[in-house]
């Protein structure tokens, strides 16, 4: 069995869970800080909106640099609304699945880095970077988003188990 489809099911599950953490984002609330160092609540939503836009830059270049020399830093202008954050989610997921599905055997196994400022954060088999990078951490920021959920008492939805806001699944 190809890679790509042993870990398809795990990526829609995940991607199904995320999604409905992301419905529960209340849009008044998007400059919410649980701490004067946390990130927003729109600015942890919209990142966790793009972490799976990551997936087709891991298959369609060999390295990505956050800042490079002589450019400003990447980063994403934060959306303003839990429908710009659910329309970019969409779409970012879309084009996930689009790079997954057609990813071959041989394109998981090539390396890819991430770099900041010419320096190399690290290198990793594709299949490391799809793993850690991308899956463990909007795994991670769903969780963060939890937690911002329910510091704002807004029902934190079931995902790999009941929540103490829903009862089952």
């Amino acid at each position: 069995m190809p890679i790509s489809q042993t870990i398809l099911p795990e990526f829609e599950h995940e991607m199904a869970n995320t999604r409905k953490t992301l419905e529960r984002v209340p849009d008044d609330k998007f400059s919410w800080k649980p701490h004067e160092k946390s990130t927003s609540l729109g600015g942890l939503s919209t990142h966790l909106a793009n972490i799976p836009s990551w997936t087709a830059h891991t298959f369609d270049r060999s390295e990505l640099d956050i800042a490079p020399v002589g450019e400003p830093p990447r980063r994403m202008p934060e959306a303003n609304s839990r429908a710009e954050i659910l329309e970019l989610f969409d779409k970012n997921v879309a084009s996930a699945r689009e790079a997954l599905e057609s990813a071959t055997d041989e394109n998981w196994q090539g390396k890819w880095s991430l770099l900041m400022g010419g320096k190399t954060i690290f290198t990793l088999p594709r299949t490391a970077v799809m793993r850690g990078f991308v899956m463990n951490h909007l795994i991670h920021h769903r969780a963060q988003l939890g937690v911002y959920l329910r510091l704002l008492d807004v029902p934190v939805p079931s995902i790999y188990g009941p929540s103490a806001d829903e009862g089952g699944f």
